[in-house]
């Protein structure tokens, strides 16, 4: 059985009114896909980095409340957007019960392969 992604991929982007972007399913690689991958792989790197960061703002106590909130909002927002590419490529998996074999492909055998499953360091 081979398996043909037919859902609508939640894109990594929202729209001028602030609502979900789609696009309908066709051949891998083209402009919009590759673009998605792009903003996806930088947004989750991005994540990382702003994690990092407010690791060493909450563990000063002499942060500033200002410092602090600014920072609440910034893991806010990388958090919706890793929420996003979350959902979005959990759309695309395969449905529950098909076997790896049946989509011609290796089996996953490790994870960690994007910049969000990187090590966030020590704990503060």
């Amino acid at each position: 059985m081979t398996y043909r992604p037919t859902a609508l991929r939640l894109l990594p982007w929202l729209s001028p009114e602030g609502k979900p972007c789609y696009l309908a399913p066709g051949g891998n690689g083209g402009i919009i896909s590759r673009l998605a991958d792009e903003t996806e792989d930088r947004q989750l790197a991005e994540g990382l980095d702003v994690c990092r960061s407010a690791r060493h703002v909450l563990g000063d106590p002499l942060t500033p409340n200002a410092e602090v909130r600014y920072t609440a909002i910034r893991l806010t927002e990388c958090l919706a957007d890793a929420l996003r590419v979350a959902e979005s490529r959990g759309r695309r998996l395969p449905p529950a019960g098909d076997d790896a074999d049946d989509l011609g492909e290796e089996p996953i055998r490790e994870v960690g392969n994007g910049p969000a499953d990187r090590d966030l360091g020590a704990r503060p």
